[in-house]
């Protein structure tokens, strides 16, 4: 459905036999890329400034010449770019402004000699500097027939732009549509005849870039967890519901099958839940069954066991495949249950691994990754495992102990405080 037919949707949602609204927002906040090796760059500028050499780790070569050349105000062709093995990037090293590679260029220049010289981030640097996945409110809508059937879908968001921040120029030339925000936030692969998406601009000037699953982390968070509720409402198991919106998809209900299977789905727990999703990233297809458990003095949330499942078409390499899995469900974890960026006064607060809390060893659960092989068009593992995780340990959370959470990361403090008011509401 178009822009133009969102009344159509509210009155069809409206007038359905069951409508449905989350009336609660799902809000996804500031999160930052956080690579293991820290910001370095070495540059050597001529006595006279007009020309560069430049070694430099980066996703975005060209723009690190073009911001060298900005700086020392030389066209880019006098810029010699060298760049290295990047020592983890996940989007953080591909800003359009490149600092850390200007700061070496304005300190080889002010050298006024042709000398290389080193300049490294310290790890504040990184995180206070950073490009941060912008803070999101959804608002979300749907109707079921008489039958029980999905038969409408509504969901808008309001966000910082971050297409804008990042390449203002691909902005412009992409007509002011902002794919990184809004990616993941169709479900074209579910069979919902009427479904609209739309999104309302909120630009706060906090520097924004995509993180690693860019949109997808937030739209599919939400989606998932709301489609859950959604099979709660029509009391039927969520798994069986997913597998209902994908009769048209079959290669999706292999693999959401086959993860059930994994985690042996119908099997009740003590103590502990399960939780399912399935999503489809840039035509790669993921399911994940995520096993908690919750510690409700301290409200702090432990994954015991994730299953995944991924079909991403003809597997060239499927041990490396695996291996991309498990780390980025593990930096999945982190962005579900633990990191965050908060601003106050215009500053960054955090400053290191020990306030902006990446995922510890001993909190990772054991993983599971099975790979799917057809004889599909091969396509991406890079960034897909990411989003599948937050959703499916939000809705582990609502099996085990009835409560939704409506905002990541799930944080000690906000399970605390969901359960307590939980509690004093029955």
């Amino acid at each position: 459905m178009t822009a133009s037919t969102t009344d159509l949707l509210a009155d069809l949602i409206a007038r359905a036999d069951t409508p449905l609204t989350c009336q609660a927002k799902a809000r996804i906040l500031r999160q930052l890329d956080s690579a293991n090796q820290r910001f370095a760059a070495i540059a050597s500028v001529s006595a006279a400034g007009d020309a560069a050499e430049v070694w430099c780790g980066t996703q975005y070569p060209t723009a690190a010449q073009a911001a060298s050349a900005r700086a020392l105000d030389i066209p880019a062709e006098r810029i010699k770019l060298n760049y290295t093995l990047l020592g983890g990037g996940f989007g953080r090293r591909g800003d359009y402004g490149e600092g850390w590679v200007v700061d070496a260029v304005l300190m080889a220049k002010s050298a006024q000699r042709p000398v290389p010289v080193k300049v490294m981030w310290t790890r504040e640097d990184d995180v206070h500097n950073g490009h941060f996945r912008p803070i999101t409110a959804h608002y979300l809508r749907a109707g079921l027939d008489a039958s029980g059937k999905l038969i409408a879908y509504h969901q808008r968001l309001v966000g910082d732009r971050v297409l804008l921040s990042e390449n203002p120029q691909f902005f412009r030339e992409n007509h002011g549509r902002d794919y990184q925000l809004m990616g993941g936030i169709d479900l074209k692969y579910y069979d919902i005849p009427n479904q609209y998406a739309g999104q309302i601009p909120r630009d706060t000037g906090v520097r924004t870039a995509p993180l690693r699953g860019i949109g997808d982390i937030a739209n599919k968070f939400v989606a998932e967890s709301f489609l859950d509720e959604v099979a709660h409402k029509r009391s039927v198991d969520p798994m069986q519901f997913r597998l209902e919106l994908l009769k048209n998809t079959p290669r999706g209900q292999k693999v959401l099958q086959r993860v059930g299977e994994m985690a042996d789905w119908g099997r009740k727990r003590d103590n502990t839940a399960l939780g399912c999703a399935f999503i489809v990233y840039n035509d790669t297809l993921i399911s994940g069954v995520a096993e908690v458990s919750i510690d409700h003095s301290t409200g702090q949330i432990r994954v015991q066991n994730f299953w995944c499942v991924v079909d991403c078409g003809i597997a060239v390499q499927p041990d490396n495949i695996v291996a991309q899995f498990e780390g980025g469900i593990v930096y999945g974890l982190g962005l579900a249950l633990t990191e965050e960026i908060s601003i106050r006064d215009g500053a960054v607060q955090q400053n290191n691994f020990y306030d902006y809390r990446v995922m510890r060893m001993y909190e990772v659960p054991d993983i599971h990754v099975e790979v799917i092989p057809t004889d599909n068009h091969p396509t991406g593992v890079g960034q897909m495992p990411v989003p599948i995780v937050a959703p499916a340990v939000n809705n582990a959370v609502a099996r085990l102990t009835g409560v939704r959470l409506r905002e990541s990361p799930m944080t000690q403090e906000r399970v605390k405080k969901a359960l307590v008011a939980y509690e004093l509401s029955v």
